[in-house]
């Protein structure tokens, strides 16, 4: 018999909306704490759920990527968000890109209209004592609720700094210097590439790197994750370090002179109406009157007017592996579950994988007392293992690569071939589980 208790949730980001759809299709009641719209951490704009912040991407579309083998296992198993995500997508080559405010917005009325979700619009300020409950609050806690937190898991936090990208207004850019085109694609309309000559492209990074900063506080390390690194911080590893990375211009031809561009900065719709466009690996922690100076060095950003400055803001991650079963229950408090960038993930689609992960954990502990733990040959079981097997010093937040994956059996020396083996690996693991448990969890 199911033990219909109600599940506490904190946080209305993309795992607690996850974990409290997955619940709630369940018939299992659930409280779902939110903040806003009464108040906003330094990063968040919306009054919406599951607001999508540093970007409107979900990564790559391209099935022998591993970003796509865990969206497409999510899809298997019914991931709320991932299936809104496709039906409010945006042209963006091969990722899986969406309209940030349609997103968020879609997600609400699910999850304030489902019969068995109370959404509480208040501030949480101490750990309920109340189980069974899934910590889902984000990088960004409160003071207070920072607080708890750290009395709960022993103060054993680590953080690193996210940065945002600008976006720009699309009546503004220079369109006459401009092109359409995605890297390798003819007759792509998904990305506004702003092209740069060797002299322009020098200029740009000298001024860069000369441009004032947001200082941080004393007691804060510089730190960074890499896949969110500052631009200009990028920037000061070498002189062509953009060229090979968020500027690169392999791939793409300008149809004005039908020669590769020497640097491209690439710009991704915010919405369908493209009216909006962000600055595509252009996180920044610029002072706002230095991006406006800087990145209109950029020939077709010229008398561009930004309605969003970049911005760098503090995230707080708990050490999962010291504190957290692969199932994301707590090691010593049973029934309370992490999800999303507290625990260590790192990424949008990450966020809902501990989502439904900690919500299957939690249904299945009211049902029958066991955890539910994926393959590792799975993307899913790929993330739980990585917790598991973690022996480093240093945890650092994770996203989802093929490097969590288990080695083939079989040595396959291309690595196209290599990784479409794993896919298909991962793919029929996946199934072999479920059919296995069919009737019982899922």
């Amino acid at each position: 018999m199911i033990n219909k208790e109600k599940v506490h949730i904190i946080g209305g980001g993309l795992a607690g909306c996850e974990a409290a759809y997955q619940l709630a299709k369940r018939e299992i009641p659930v409280i779902l704490h939110e903040m806003k719209p009464h108040k906003k951490s330094p990063a968040h704009k919306s009054d919406n759920l599951a607001e999508l912040i540093c970007s409107n991407s979900l990564k790559s579309e391209k099935e022998d990527s591993a970003p796509y083998i865990l969206k497409r296992e999510l899809l298997q198993l019914d991931s709320l968000l991932i299936k809104v995500a496709h039906s409010c997508k945006v042209p963006a080559g091969h990722s899986l890109s969406v309209d940030r405010e349609k997103f968020s917005l879609e997600i609400t009325k699910i999850i304030e209209r489902h019969p068995h979700i109370s959404v509480v619009s208040k501030e949480v300020k101490e750990i309920p004592e109340k189980v069974p409950l899934i910590i889902a609050c984000g990088p960004l806690p409160p003071p207070d609720f920072q607080k708890s937190l750290g009395e709960l898991v022993g103060n054993d936090f680590l953080y690193f700094f996210d940065a945002i990208s600008p976006i720009v207004d699309a009546e503004t850019i220079d369109y006459d210097r401009s092109f359409w085109g995605a890297r390798y694609e003819e007759n792509s309309t998904d990305y506004l590439n702003c092209p740069l000559n060797k002299e322009e492209y020098e200029t740009f990074v000298k001024e860069l790197l000369r441009a004032e900063r947001h200082p941080l506080k004393s007691f804060e390390k510089d730190i960074f994750f890499e896949a969110c690194m500052p631009i200009e911080k990028l920037a000061e590893r070498g002189i062509d370090t953009l060229r090979f990375g968020p500027m690169k211009p392999k791939g793409l031809v300008n149809p004005l002179d039908g020669k590769m561009p020497y640097a491209v900065v690439q710009l991704r719709r915010e919405n369908n109406l493209t009216d909006a466009f962000n600055l595509v690996g252009f996180q920044t922690n610029l002072k706002y009157r230095e991006q406006d100076r800087v990145f209109k060095l950029i020939p077709c950003l010229k008398n561009a007017k930004f309605t969003r400055y970049g911005q760098m803001h503090k995230n707080t991650y708990i050490n999962a592996p010291h504190i957290l079963k692969p199932s994301l229950e707590m090691k010593s408090r049973e029934m309370i579950f992490f999800a999303g960038q507290i625990s260590g993930f790192e990424g949008y689609i990450e966020a809902i994988a501990t989502g439904l992960i900690s919500a299957l954990n939690v249904y299945s502990k009211l049902t029958c007392g066991k955890e539910i733990i994926f393959p590792p040959e799975t993307a899913l079981g790929s993330l739980q293992n990585y917790l598991k097997n973690f022996t480093g010093k240093n945890y650092q937040p994770i996203n989802m690569t093929f490097s969590l994956f288990p080695p083939l059996k079989e040595k396959e020396k291309k690595k196209k071939e290599r990784r479409k083996k794993i896919a298909e690996r991962a793919w029929e693991r996946l199934n072999d589980y479920l059919n296995k448990v069919s009737g019982t969890f899922f």
